[in-house]
């Protein structure tokens, strides 16, 4: 295992679409970047599928703080970085993510949750941008048992379970549990004042295949959800 550099953020994206993520990649280089601390993007390319791609560009860079994101995700607050690093001093903390629920529901899909928690604007379309915002922690910072996968920054090195999301759904709750094995917090900020990030994705229906992706999350992890009535 390669000893982790705490002076560097890297940010790791499975890429398919140079355009797009040139405009990420826009928004991630104006970003503030605090005094000793340095950056690194790493796209992944031609990627099987997202645990692959994030694990393969793991494995390119010393950084303690990585940020997973999609590369449709413009991360907007100048002080991300900044603000993430604030969230990590507590060690407990191993994941941070932008939307998310308090407590997965039998189903194991988080909007599904009975407490959401976080915000995201969301433009799909030119003439349309939502912003979705759930509840606000009362403090900096809530502890919930899964976010999305848009933006999820890790400060451990835990795998992405490759072996078992072969493509590009569910992927996401699964490290969230992944990162509770190992006793660690998944949090999302207080966006309060104003949205960390803006997702746009193309508009489309759920895939055929996330359901698949759904029984393979219950089989491996259903035991050990204790969802809200």
């Amino acid at each position: 295992m390669i000893d982790s550099d705490c002076s560097k953020v890297a940010f790791i994206s499975c890429v398919n679409d140079e355009d797009i993520y040139n405009e990420c990649l826009l928004y991630l280089r104006s970003l503030h970047i605090p005094e000793g601390m340095s950056v690194e993007y790493i796209p992944v390319r031609g990627a099987s599928s997202m645990c692959a791609g994030y694990n393969e560009g793991a494995r390119q860079t010393n950084a303690r703080y990585k940020v997973y994101l999609h590369q449709d995700v413009l991360v907007v607050n100048k002080e991300f970085i900044r603000d993430l690093i604030s969230i990590f001093r507590d060690e407990e903390i191993g994941l941070v993510g932008m939307i998310g629920c308090r407590s997965l529901p039998r189903s194991g899909v988080w909007w599904d949750g009975l407490r959401t928690y976080g915000r995201v604007l969301h433009h799909c379309e030119s003439e349309s941008v939502v912003d979705s915002h759930c509840m606000e922690p009362d403090g900096p910072y809530i502890e919930v048992e899964a976010v999305d996968g848009l933006l999820i920054a890790a400060q451990y090195d835990i795998r992405w379970r490759d072996d078992l999301f072969t493509g590009w759904h569910l992927y996401d709750t699964s490290m969230c549990m992944e990162m509770q094995r190992h006793e660690f917090k998944v949090v999302v900020p207080n966006q309060e004042d104003d949205f960390w990030c803006i997702h746009c994705p193309r508009e489309k229906p759920l895939a055929p295949e996330y359901k698949r992706y759904q029984k393979i999350f219950l089989r491996e992890y259903g035991s050990e959800l204790n969802p809200e009535v």
